[in-house]
């Protein structure tokens, strides 16, 4: 069920143990609300493990120095940044369907799936986490500025997307009164690129195609690129804004091949058009400015699918 902030901050002082899960392939809003809700509830007293069904990457690496878990006998599951159980990862999502006590999160198309929902609508989670941060009975420290920054940031591509907002300046702002290394994060999350990450880059640019008059782009990432560049799937998110950079394109989608020979498919559109409609219609959701989907289908398929849905969106400005 859905709950306010009241409820939300007393699940998180009455509890005691707390095992705090991100999304699979983690990004920075994800890690970020992650990590700083469990340096806030080490403040607290509260014992607190972090999970992930995929490995922090690099440029997130800092959050991890000195972090260790802590050893939990019957902790509430927390999930954050997650907006359907499955986004957790085949196997801790059937370990822990039906288990979830709070999930924090701040894509409207929230499935509902865990017990309690704290759900509002902004630019980043970490925005939510700062909030509820700041209600704590805590003092905040750098590292948490730093986590929440890093998330806010990431999500909102270093303020450049349409769901930055006043609210998220305002946030970034007080964090960056209070203390916090921006200068370091950017330059990490938006100005560092490992040679293999240019690598798969190169092969993907040399997939990209154009439908309805160059008003949507599309490339494709592959297991065999992987192979090729040295890359993973990890590293690959920047990539997913690229199609939607190139000038006159309105909607841009990147294709992914995962191990089993599945796409999921990352989806970025222009002011005025809904991504998150898009791929509503193929089983997914997110935001209106990005959303994506997972189609149970061939590549071949769920390119038309995609297409088919993107015409009608297309078709709606006209």
């Amino acid at each position: 069920m859905l709950i306010d902030k009241k409820e939300c901050l007393r699940l998180l002082t009455e509890n005691d143990e707390f095992l705090v899960l991100s999304h699979e392939h983690p990004d920075g809003d994800t890690l970020g609300c992650a990590f700083a809700l469990c340096e806030a509830l080490r403040l607290m007293g509260k014992k607190r493990a972090f999970m992930c069904a995929d490995n922090v990457t690099n440029e997130f690496s800092f959050m991890l120095e000195d972090f260790e878990n802590d050893e939990l006998s019957d902790p509430i599951a927390v999930c954050v940044d997650v907006a359907d159980i499955h986004l957790l990862g085949s196997r801790l999502a059937d370990e822990l369907e039906g288990k979830v006590e709070l999930c924090i999160d701040h894509h409207m198309s929230n499935t509902g799936f865990a017990k309690n929902t704290y759900l509002i609508e902004k630019a980043a989670a970490c925005e939510i986490i700062y909030d509820l941060v700041s209600a704590l009975p805590i003092e905040e420290n750098r590292y948490i500025r730093n986590c929440i920054y890093t998330g806010i940031s990431t999500d909102t591509g270093c303020f450049r997307y349409q769901n930055t907002s006043a609210d998220t300046f305002k946030v970034a702002s007080a964090l960056m009164e209070k203390g916090i290394d921006s200068g370091e994060i950017n330059k990490l999350m938006f100005e560092t690129k490992s040679k293999s990450f240019l690598e798969l880059e190169m092969l993907a640019r040399e997939t990209l195609e154009y439908h309805f008059n160059e008003k949507c782009a599309i490339i494709t990432i592959t297991q065999d690129m992987y192979q090729k560049s040295g890359s993973s799937e990890h590293e690959c998110h920047p990539i997913t804004a690229l199609p939607r950079q190139i000038e006159g394109v309105l909607v841009g989608a990147v294709f992914k091949e995962n191990e089993q020979g599945r796409f999921s498919v990352s989806v970025r559109t222009d002011e005025g058009i809904d991504a998150s409609e898009i791929c509503s219609r193929l089983g997914g959701g997110g935001h209106k400015g990005a959303a994506g989907c997972r189609p149970d289908c061939s590549y071949d398929e769920a390119k038309a699918l995609l297409l088919d849905s993107v015409k009608k969106s297309l078709e709606g400005l006209e």
